[in-house]
């Protein structure tokens, strides 16, 4: 009985070795958690057996305990990088050959894939409570993929225009014909970016002549506009506008700018307001320009704050919230079924996940731009390794005692 005894102790031994290099090997990997062997001794024996005359009979593997310490943070500066200060974990929904499942990971490292999805390295979607506009969660709350959109608010064709500027009286007239590739055929000019129906910027440029006074004495002065959107002109022929003696704009100072093809329902007629605009002997200046059109606006970045809620932002200063970050966690977290990959399962010995979110009652404090490292101290390890190490060559020892006292048996004679 001896051989066996010495062998349940290597193999206890040869365990407690598999563990601790198994924590060593994971000592860099994120959200990664240790285990340690714990054993128990076998005794054999039964209620005529006299408990003084028991002998134990080795040892056998009680359980491979799973350490849920806290891992080394690590700051990133990424507003995807989310570690959990406390009790929880992340559900993630995995894809198996089965169908979909839910997973359970510390690791809290994620980005948003070509899909537009906010997943992990494995391509495990992020699970999150769906909310309203104000980031409140509705109800009892609904766990969500969560995705972002590519862009926000709707395009708007530009309807209105206005441009407050000053032109410069002293310029003299012109006295060649308006050609906008010509400089010399005009005083100046002024480019503002307008939005077709669809979102488009183009690029409107009011080119301004004077025209020559009909009398030389007088102060005012006359000039055209013309404007343009590439090569059509949108005031064909240009707008006639007038200033008195004192620089003041004569008239309403309004018209109305079309593309010559109506038919065209990207672009639509813009009402042109020049109210506000003088004639000085001050150079070419604008004061002002204004106009209603607006793009989609275009992603821009995202973030979590300590509460969960993921907020994306756009390039048109719409900030959606796309959701609250979901937390689980567990009656007895020890239990949990490992299943590679960071991530864990619920099981018969760790019950059901309770869901809930960060810093509610028995969840942690949530982090951004933090990832939660490994809970593995290398020191600790190297040194149970040694006391590892130590007990299989003890049990070794005492095999090899063992056979010598066999042998000696065997060696005697009659």
């Amino acid at each position: 009985m001896s051989f066996y005894t010495s062998l349940s102790g290597l193999q206890a031994a040869q365990t407690d070795m598999s563990t601790i290099s198994h924590n060593l090997a994971n000592v860099s990997t994120n959200g990664f958690k240790k285990s340690r062997s714990e054993f128990t001794d076998i005794m054999a024996s039964n209620f005529t057996s006299d408990p003084r005359r028991l002998t134990g009979s080795g040892a056998a593997l009680a359980q491979n305990k799973q350490m849920f310490g806290a891992g080394s943070l690590v700051t990133t500066g990424s507003s995807l990088d989310l570690a959990i200060a406390g009790d929880g974990f992340f559900p993630v929904k995995t894809t198996a050959p089965g169908g979909t499942t839910i997973a359970y990971t510390r690791n809290g490292s994620f980005g948003v894939d070509p899909n537009r999805f906010i997943t992990d390295a494995q391509g495990s979607r992020l699970q999150a409570y769906a909310v309203e506009t104000d980031g409140t969660v509705p109800g009892a709350g609904t766990l969500i993929d969560v995705r972002v959109p590519d862009s926000s608010g709707a395009a708007i064709a530009t309807s209105k225009l206005s441009l407050k500027a000053n032109l410069n009286a002293g310029a003299a007239a012109s006295d060649v014909e308006f050609d906008r590739i010509n400089p010399a055929s005009y005083g100046s000019a002024t480019t503002t970016t307008i939005y077709d129906a669809a979102g488009n910027p183009q690029t409107l440029t009011n080119y301004f002549v004077r025209k020559a006074p009909a009398d030389a004495t007088s102060t005012a002065s006359e000039w055209t506009v013309h404007s343009f959107v590439g090569d059509v002109e949108l005031n064909e022929g240009g707008t006639d506008i007038a200033f008195d003696s004192s620089g003041n704009l004569q008239g309403s100072g309004t018209f109305s700018l079309a593309f010559p093809d109506a038919g065209d329902a990207t672009r639509a007629s813009i009402n042109f307001d020049l109210t506000g605009t003088t004639a000085g002997k001050q150079p070419f200046s604008v004061a002002s320009r204004a106009q209603n059109g607006a793009a989609p606006g275009e992603f821009a970045g995202i973030t979590v704050d300590n509460s969960g809620i993921i907020t994306a932002s756009y390039s048109n200063g719409d900030a959606v919230k796309l959701g609250k970050v979901a937390l689980a966690n567990f009656v007895n977290p020890t239990g949990l079924r490992q299943t590679g990959g960071q991530y864990w399962s619920a099981s018969g010995l760790s019950g059901t996940a309770t869901m809930g979110a960060a810093n509610e009652n028995g969840f942690g404090k949530l982090m951004s731009g933090t990832i939660e490292g490994s809970n593995v101290d290398i020191t600790e390890e190297l040194v149970e390794l040694i006391a590892a190490q130590r007990n299989f060559q003890a049990n070794a020892k005492a095999l090899d005692t063992s056979s010598q006292i066999s042998q000696t048996i065997f060696n005697i004679r009659a």
